[in-house]
């Protein structure tokens, strides 16, 4: 992560501490949610992730029940400890995006920039891992440049970038999937 970046985060008010891990989560929600959706008895977690990332974007307040979605998130299969690790391509970015979202709900609750720091971390380590396994692939750079833009407060125009993003990760991870 850029020092300048986590440097505004901890310097900024805390709503663009909670802006900044709205947008994050919601770049890596389509990894979640398309990894996940039709899987058996995920139902609830699918429901937990969306309206999470949805209420994140009222920057302006706290959400309402920020404890209670962190137990239920918690409780997630990507987060719990497995002797054999993590070794799927579907399951790593799984793991990746509730692992951002589990720091975005810390962060917005708090206003604490190191747990927002910590949220962007994990979505340049993911991306950076993408690109590894992606010829000529530039999702880092591209999320380091929204990072950037996620301190401007321009929260239309980062939200429509964030989406946007959010699509070609979840296409370039199911390219990535075995056949």
């Amino acid at each position: 992560m850029e020092g300048a970046v986590a440097e505004a985060l901890r310097e900024g008010p805390g709503e663009a501490v909670r802006l900044y891990v709205a947008a994050c989560a919601e770049r890596m929600a389509p990894l979640f949610m398309g990894l996940r959706s039709g899987a058996a008895g995920r139902e609830a977690d699918l429901d937990l992730y969306a309206e999470s990332v949805r209420d994140l974007w009222y920057a302006d307040r706290p959400l309402a029940d920020p404890a209670e979605r962190l137990r239920r998130l918690e409780r997630f299969p990507e987060l719990q400890p497995d002797e054999e690790g993590i070794t799927g391509v579907a399951d790593t970015y799984a793991f990746f995006a509730a692992l951002c979202l589990r720091y975005a709900l810390l962060a917005h609750g708090s206003g604490n920039a190191d747990d927002a720091v910590s949220c962007g971390h994990v979505v340049l380590t993911a991306m950076g891992m993408l690109d590894q396994n992606l010829s000529g692939a530039s999702l880092l750079a591209d999320e380091q440049r929204l990072q950037s833009l996620s301190l401007s407060g321009d929260a239309a125009g980062l939200w429509d970038a964030s989406v946007t993003a959010g699509r070609e990760r979840f296409r370039a991870v199911v390219g990535r999937l075995p056949r």
